[in-house]
């Protein structure tokens, strides 16, 4: 076994890349750990718990960039090397002969494009806070995939944005698509009249793609981060994008996706929506809909029924493709196959808005249900290693993610919960979502088959059959291809629904 920790001076890379190019080394033959990133002190934390740290790691600074990597024998090391480099200078680690270097600063990235008026800001959450107010400053709106910024901070930027009629989209933004150009997690859809400011990026996904299916066209999807809508914040950003919307000419239909506000700000958020003319629908997932109402608005029960609702609205038929009969013969045939004891599903989500309108599709149709995403305390899961009963995982909330990449950039933590829980004979069915679009695995069915085959292979080992239940977050227009990665799914004899709602509640029909 080899094991070697190496330290570059002053290089830098961000983060999502080197989420990735991670993922890729731990593929390689015979590597069995791999870390690449920056020398941050959490990052440092991480090679001391396992193992990898040195004297000129904890010596490193925040501008270093580490690259460990444990192998099973030297030419496996030597190979792994070779591919981090090959894969750091593709990324721009290196100037061709005759090419322009790539700024390395705001500033230098401004002389560059003067004319610019947005900047995406991926850097080491310590430091999003004071390059947001550097763009902010020089005139930019923000979007901020960083997380790690304190509550202080964002009210800070975002009262200052809201100062200088520009937008903080985060921070802990993933998705957004201004004048249709996705950002970030975004899948590609038409463009047309409806407009949405969202406090989730998978929930903008699924409202996006849904409205794609039913034939209707996005104009822009704001993102304005998972904390927008807390108290201490108050909807600075979401009353930001109402108001943005309400003015913007190719905008004819508002679109609001959260999960349920505080109070306090819900209510304020309604008082700006009493005086937008264009027609709004609301979809607060667990949500009530009085509010909503009273101002005017069109609330929805679904992030599907808000793409449904906002299509109609537009003024475009709707011709919902009614595939109900299809999945009820699916969900028996599947029943059938399962032994008594086998009473308990496993959701193991990328998506944290899915696995959330997940759980309020569930509730009430399956017992005693858990899941790291939940609000009610009686359904809080206080332990993610010990799953007992119905368990839903967001495989993407901090807990899983320190120092990982995110399981839509690589599904690795997926696949090893797949065989994990297909161990166990009290499950039935395994719940699972796909995001395609921009930023997502180039093949994340692909990189899954061989985890779903091994998963039923060894359950039928033991006599059993475990169901999978799929649903895929795309359009045909995704890079991924939208119509290949389903049928992979289908040849594996995983049941694919339409929409996220319809998954769980095959999930329910399979296990009630």
């Amino acid at each position: 076994m080899i094991s070697k920790t190496i330290v570059r001076k002053n290089e830098y890379y961000d983060s999502v890349t080197l989420m990735s190019l991670s993922s890729k080394l731990l593929g390689a033959d015979g590597v069995e750990e791999a870390v690449v990133s920056m020398a941050t002190k959490m990052n440092k934390e991480l090679l001391s718990n396992i193992g990898m740290s040195t004297d000129e790691v904890e010596q490193s600074g925040d501008n270093d960039l580490i690259i460990a990597i444990k192998a099973a024998s030297q030419e496996q090391y030597d190979g792994a090397i070779e591919l981090a480099n090959e894969l750091l200078t593709s990324k721009g680690g290196k100037q061709k002969k005759g090419e322009e270097q790539a700024p390395k600063t705001l500033s230098s990235a401004l002389k560059r494009m003067p004319d610019a008026n947005m900047a995406v800001i991926s850097v080491p959450g310590e430091y999003a806070a004071r390059e947001a107010r550097v763009a902010l400053e020089n005139g930019l709106n923000v979007m901020i995939f960083s997380d790690n910024m304190s509550i202080e901070q964002e009210r800070e930027l975002k009262e200052y944005a809201r100062e200088k009629g520009l937008f903080v989209m985060g921070p802990d933004c993933g998705t957004a698509a201004i004048n249709n150009a996705g950002l970030c997690f975004a899948n590609k859809v038409r463009s047309g009249g409806i407009g949405l400011v969202g406090a989730s990026g998978t929930g903008l996904q699924e409202v996006m793609v849904q409205i794609d299916r039913l034939g209707g066209g996005v104009s822009q999807a704001i993102g304005t981060g998972g904390r927008d809508l807390h108290q201490d914040i108050g909807g600075i950003m979401m009353i930001q994008g109402i108001k943005a919307l309400s003015q913007d000419e190719s905008t004819n239909v508002i679109v609001l996706v959260s999960k349920p506000p505080a109070k306090a700000v819900e209510l304020e958020i309604m008082e700006v929506v009493k005086g937008v003319e264009k027609p709004v629908v609301v979809c607060f997932i667990e949500g009530e809909a009085a509010e909503a109402e009273k101002a005017g608005a069109v609330f929805a029960s679904s992030l599907e029924d808000a793409a449904v609702k906002a299509v109609e609205l537009s003024g475009i038929g709707v011709n919902v493709d009614n595939d109900a009969a299809r999945l009820e013969k699916a969900a028996s045939d599947e029943k059938a196959k399962l032994k008594a004891e086998q009473k308990f599903l496993r959701g193991l989500f990328c998506g944290g808005t899915m696995c959330a309108e997940a759980l309020h599709v569930l509730r009430g149709k399956l017992g005693n249900i858990r899941s790291n995403v939940a609000k009610k305390e009686e359904e809080k899961l206080s332990d993610i290693t010990r799953l007992e009963g119905n368990v839903l995982l967001d495989l993407g909330d901090d807990e899983f993610t320190v120092g990982k990449p995110h399981p839509m950039i690589d599904p690795a933590l997926r696949l090893e919960k797949i065989a994990e829980q297909a161990s166990d004979g009290s499950i039935g069915v395994i719940l699972l979502d796909f995001e395609l679009g921009y930023g997502s695995h180039e093949d994340p069915v692909g990189i899954t088959i061989p985890a779903i085959r091994k998963a039923k292979e060894a359950a039928a080992s033991e006599g059993r059959h475990i169901a999978f239940v799929g649903y895929i977050c795309g359009t045909r227009e995704d890079i991924q291809g939208y119509e290949k990665q389903k049928g992979m799914l289908e040849a594996e004899g995983v049941i694919i629904a339409g929409s996220n709602v319809q998954a769980a509640e095959v999930a329910a029909k399979i296990l009630a």
